[in-house]
């Protein structure tokens, strides 16, 4: 995973409920983890259970312990009595040791094909780890990889939006189709619902405003006479690309008679009397490219 996806959105808030998940599912009392920023070392850098400080930013290198193996291999590994494995290097030894921990398990989180990060379950009871724990950590790592994989294809949408929000409108073909425009818009107004965290939310929303002005010229009609209201502006682009009510719905998660209501909306707000009129004017008016 790059770096801009961990700063730019909060991956390690999505790391620390993972590591919650996995300590209740497992009923193990320790879980860590760490990204993976250059493919082959991790900084161990989220901790549950643990009862000193002995594993904190720890560096952890491909080849080397459990998680070094995890690194080499993008595939779980387990150890029942971790000082006496020998399916690992133990160059951690003082470290793991020291914090009392026995048994641990650690499973990669994958990110388009990409070792991402890991994650790690523990206990310092010897021999402890069944089906549950095997299976806990799997599935919290498989569910990490899949929220991490949307931030990241958030991220690329965004920063393809931007870069096309900053075109002039005579270089616009050379960025892209208004058409590709209209459905990243579009897009962007369903992601920017979908977003939990409420800074992103708006960063997202402001560049498909910026987006609905991309490729048009000067405007001759006056904004301040039509206030749409985001879920209006959200339905008319939907319709905009040739959406039916339904599809709208299904798009925008919501039922079709809230689509129609909100449609209905923007219809007597624009003065429109068709759904064609309300786009035409939308357009005209700026709110949809």
């Amino acid at each position: 995973m790059s770096k801009s996806v961990a700063q730019g959105f909060d991956a390690r808030g999505a790391l620390r409920a993972a590591l919650r998940a996995v300590q209740v599912d497992s009923g193990l009392p320790v879980a860590f983890g760490a990204f993976v920023e250059d493919g082959s070392t991790a900084v161990l850098s989220e901790f549950r259970g643990t009862r000193t400080k002995n594993l904190h930013s720890l560096e952890i290198r491909t080849g080397s312990g459990l998680g070094g193996r995890v690194i080499a291999e993008s595939r779980p590994v387990a150890v029942n009595d971790y000082r006496t494995a020998d399916s690992i290097t133990h160059e951690y030894d003082p470290w793991v040791l020291a914090e009392g921990l026995a048994s641990l398990a650690a499973a990669p989180v994958m990110v388009r094909d990409r070792l991402a990060g890991l994650i790690y379950v523990a206990t310092r009871e010897r021999n402890a780890l069944g089906d549950r724990s095997k299976s806990a950590i799997l599935g919290a790592g498989r569910r990490l990889s899949v929220e991490l994989t949307i931030q990241d294809e958030v991220r690329r949408r965004l920063s393809d939006a931007e870069v096309v929000a900053t075109a002039a409108p005579e270089h616009v073909g050379d960025v892209a189709s208004l058409e590709e425009i209209r459905a990243l818009h579009a897009e962007l107004r369903v992601v920017a619902q979908m977003v939990g965290d409420a800074g992103l939310s708006q960063r997202i929303t402001d560049v498909s405003r910026r987006l609905a002005h991309v490729g048009r010229g000067s405007s001759t009609a006056s904004r301040a006479a039509v206030r749409l209201s985001p879920r209006e502006v959200d339905v008319l682009a939907q319709i905009a690309l040739g959406c039916t009510n339904q599809e709208a719905a299904t798009r925008l998660s919501i039922k079709p008679e809230t689509t129609k209501a909100y449609l209905r909306g923007a219809m007597r707000k624009l003065g429109a009397h068709t759904r064609f009129e309300a786009v035409v004017k939308a357009r005209a008016l700026r709110v949809i490219p």
